[in-house]
């Protein structure tokens, strides 16, 4: 038997956090956003089980291509825009809806087939966040610009938020709102928190990313009081079991000395699976379906687990780091990070499976 750490994604959870994200997003169309090989979900696979989206958001032109292909129906938003003048058209090729966010890519555009009318745009505003988008002062000549285009058809208007999970959006929708007052075109500019907390930022098209695979954009809520389910389960088993006396020490470096004679597990499961290096120790995991924490480093291929809380764990018992019960934000908050990056770093050698809905811990891997 291969080593038992596996990832399973429910698709039954990907379409109800869908369906959660369409009843905030009201009369809005819904980008659902699939960038990074869908947050680590899976790409084809995030597209099927979110088929009842509008459109796809990508960031990788292959990407926009295949999702055409595959999905006819739907249309494809090119989140970073095109990179090259041959990127141009293939855009136009295969009707993809790009973002402009830079003087380059309108040049870059110029050399689309002429006339062809094939290209749907997103200009971009640089509204307060200072990462892509153009400053306010040259939104109406960028806008001028790319509508003198043959190749472009359809213009779009949009922007990001900084703090729409902290402060508010407040200053940057106001922006927005002056520069494109007098500016035809669909607005786009509510991320998940946004479209959640803000109604008045919804426009004519939401972007959701981290609320689709069931991670709350929210420090303070949890994804289940916002009703959203885990769509992805990372488990495996314990593979041995230590019994320590007080004083004895654990892993690299001796991070963990035990307070009391106690037994610890060691799970099949390490950084190079996509665990957190610097997860400390304490980390929720549940074994057996009872929550306890790490003890000691992560390393490449292992955890190490306090056993205590459940007496009667073993070699075999079944360990889940998050998914069903373990909330992936609890896990990623211990660490300190945020569990856009647990899904997104599953590493490549972690086998992963499609499922309906997930099944209790208890009942196996």
């Amino acid at each position: 038997m291969s080593r038992p750490i596996r990832a399973s994604i429910s698709t039954r959870a990907l379409a109800h956090n869908l369906d959660v994200a369409r009843r905030h997003a009201g009369t809005a169309g819904v980008w659902a956003v699939i960038k990074a090989n869908a947050y680590g979900h899976g790409l084809e696979r995030a597209a099927r089980a979110l088929s009842a989206a509008d459109g796809y958001a990508v960031l990788d032109l292959a990407e926009a291509v295949l999702l055409r292909a595959t999905h006819p129906a739907h249309r494809v938003l090119l989140l970073e825009g095109i990179f090259s003048a041959s990127d141009a058209a293939l855009v136009a090729a295969h009707g993809i809806t790009t973002v402009v966010h830079e003087a380059g890519q309108i040049e870059m555009l110029r050399e689309a087939p002429a006339g062809s009318g094939a290209i749907s745009a997103y200009l971009k505003l640089n509204t307060g966040m200072n990462r892509l988008g153009f400053p306010m002062e040259q939104v109406a000549a960028a806008y001028g610009a790319l509508r003198a285009l043959p190749s472009v058809g359809e213009i779009g208007l949009m922007t990001h938020f900084a703090d729409a999970d902290g402060a508010g959006i407040a200053p940057q929708l106001e922006r927005f709102t002056d520069a494109v007052r007098d500016l035809e075109g669909r607005r786009s500019l509510a991320n998940s928190a946004a479209l959640i907390r803000y109604p008045a930022s919804h426009g004519d098209w939401v972007r959701p990313g981290i609320m689709l695979y069931g991670g709350s954009p929210f420090a303070e809520r949890s994804a289940e009081s916002l009703g959203l389910l885990p769509a992805m389960q990372l488990t495996t088993r314990l593979i041995a079991v230590q019994s320590l006396a007080k004083g004895d020490r654990v892993g690299y470096g001796y991070a963990f000395e035990a307070p009391r004679p106690m037994r610890i597990g060691v799970v099949a499961c390490g950084y190079a699976d996509g665990y957190p290096r610097h997860a400390p120790n304490g980390t929720p995991v549940l074994v057996g379906g009872k929550r306890t924490g790490t003890v000691g480093r992560v390393s490449m291929d292992m955890i190490c687990v306090d056993l205590d809380p459940v007496p009667e764990a073993g070699v075999g018992s079944p360990v889940t780091l998050w998914g069903a019960g373990l909330p992936a934000d609890d896990v990623a908050a211990a660490a300190g990070t945020v569990s856009y990056e647990l899904f997104c770093a599953l590493a490549p050698r972690v086998p992963v499976s499609e499922i309906a809905d997930f099944h209790c811990v208890d009942e196996g891997l």
